[in-house]
């Protein structure tokens, strides 16, 4: 009788334990992921390291670039880099416009984020089957807006005109789906995406090409909320806070933006519907993502980017506020300019740490400069193993 009291004594003592412990460990991972700071990762999630980006035009996808440039170069990443500084833009991607891509067949590559048109079968030639398929759109006006200062000069319907406005007041009249590069002048993003920008706007069409890119990318960010967006995409891809730090790069002199009234905006959307109608759908989609998120915690995680910019200016920047690309004495750090565009970027401290400036340059290089060192920086491996194959040759 006593040793039955015992057992159950001991029965009941176990079941407290697993139950204290289990209402510990929810806590635990409940406080762990509401804290808002570099810390709030799922305990149970790994950095993912397979990552497509597409890089979509005027969308602010230059700062984007930068991030995976630095987070692959950090880790020793391998990335699908083009042959020159695109994928074969404006042609659909193919797995052969990938460095070195023919020699090798592989799909052993970690990021590939570098301008591309998008074409998902020959993308899957290059990248494992468990990548992160992410990109960025941009309210299709301030697309419009951005492209025009760019592209005025090489789209056979933006060196028409004088104006963005009087190129939308008869689009019709100037444009030409035959001639070169008119695809910046309408349905841009949609283009990138791989579609057809000429196509007729039908409820059916679009929404199958919606639905389309909803089963391939698992996340699109909205341009016009930057920082939610680095957040989001934080969480998606399992990194730290730091990992989507930032400076904003490629940005344009204010005088150089042209404003908007109402209406020519509208004419913008109506030129631009398939554009428009992809814009109005997933930015739907990006503002459920942050409900899910939790309102209170994307403040707390926005405030905590945007502190940890802050501070990385402080430690990196002669200043804050950018400067015109002239006053870069560095050249690898003075961005190019294009069109009529005029591009802003930044003076670092000159008293710098060579560890520290290392970094700092990393921060504000322009993605020519960047893409530049990826490439010599892939290739060195290369050549080490072609000189020992060399030499034990020469042994032989």
């Amino acid at each position: 009788m006593l040793w039955c009291l015992s057992t159950r004594s001991l029965q009941l003592i176990l079941l407290i334990i697993v139950l204290t412990s289990l209402s510990f460990t929810i806590r635990t991972v409940y406080n762990f992921k509401s804290r808002g700071n570099e810390n709030s990762l799922d305990l149970f999630c790994n950095p993912k390291k397979h990552v497509l980006f597409l890089k979509i035009h005027k969308a602010g996808s230059s700062t984007i670039l930068n991030i995976l440039y630095r987070y692959g170069e950090a880790r020793g990443l391998k990335f699908a880099l083009p042959l020159r500084d695109h994928l074969g833009y404006p042609r659909r991607f193919k797995a052969g416009f990938v460095k070195n891509f023919t020699q090798n067949h592989t799909t052993n590559y970690n990021i590939i984020c570098n301008h591309m048109r998008f074409n998902l079968p020959e993308v899957k030639k290059v990248m494992p089957n468990r990548t992160f398929y992410f990109s960025i759109i941009r309210n299709p006006v301030h697309v419009a807006e951005s492209s025009f200062a760019y592209y005025k000069d090489i789209s056979s319907a933006f060196d028409k005109v004088e104006s963005l406005s009087e190129f939308v007041s008869n689009p019709a009249k100037y444009y030409s789906p035959a001639k070169l590069n008119s695809h910046y002048s309408r349905n841009l993003m949609w283009f990138d995406f791989g579609y057809d920008n000429n196509a007729e706007d039908t409820h059916d069409y679009v929404d199958a090409a919606i639905l389309e890119l909803e089963r391939t990318f698992d996340l699109v960010l909205i341009s016009e909320y930057f920082d939610e967006s680095l957040v989001l995409l934080k969480e998606a891809l399992c990194w730290e806070m730091k990992d989507v730090s930032y400076f904003k790069l490629n940005a344009r002199t204010n005088a150089s933006v042209v404003p908007i009234s109402p209406a020519m905006a509208e004419k913008v959307q109506a030129w631009n519907s398939l554009d428009w109608k992809l814009y109005r759908h997933f930015n739907g989609t990006f503002w459920q993502r942050v409900a899910s998120y939790g309102p209170e915690r994307m403040r707390r995680d926005v405030a905590h980017l945007r502190t940890l910019r802050e501070r990385l200016m402080g430690d990196c920047l002669e200043s804050s506020s950018p400067v015109a690309a002239d006053q870069i004495k560095e050249e690898k750090l003075r961005p190019p300019e294009f069109g009529k565009a005029k591009i802003l970027s930044y003076v670092l401290k000159s008293n710098l740490t060579s560890k520290a400036r290392e970094f700092c340059q990393r921060m504000v290089m322009p993605e020519k400069y960047y893409l530049d060192l990826l490439h010599k920086k892939q290739l060195l491996p290369l050549l080490t193993r072609l000189r020992q194959s060399i030499k034990a040759a020469g042994v032989g």
